[in-house]
């Protein structure tokens, strides 16, 4: 089992920034793909951004494509989501996401099977 805790979400103004961090226990995170998806209140979940096990490939939404940075720190069992100017349309609960194996594309919530319970990210106007 891998358990996933989001940590670093809060209010932020539009055009501020804030760090997510998705932190690991139980099995290790540094061999498991992971991703973060969000939703919005009366929005599906959608798909943020997405790591490789090594960290060698990174994928990205289109909304958030040149904003939003994702990395991982093997060591520290920690994904880490850099969300730089923040619009009002980027909040919502922000989700962790691990797969040791995936089970459908990247992108799909469905490739993942663990999940952490989420944080909240808030930008006013």
């Amino acid at each position: 089992q891998l358990q996933l805790v989001e940590s670093g979400g809060g209010l932020v103004q539009a055009g501020g920034s804030l760090r997510l961090s998705c932190a690991a226990s139980g099995r290790t995170l540094s061999s498991a793909h992971t991703g973060w998806f969000r939703q919005a209140p009366g929005k599906e979940r959608e798909f943020v951004a997405a790591i490789s096990w090594s960290g060698g490939s990174t994928y990205y939404s289109d909304s958030v494509k040149g904003r939003f940075t994702i990395s991982r720190d093997n060591a520290k069992n920690t994904v880490f989501l850099q969300m730089n100017s923040l619009k009002p349309e980027d909040t919502a609960v922000y989700y962790c996401a691990g797969a040791h194996v995936l089970l459908g594309s990247v992108n799909s919530e469905n490739a993942y099977r663990y999940w952490g319970q989420g944080t909240q990210v808030t930008v006013s106007s």
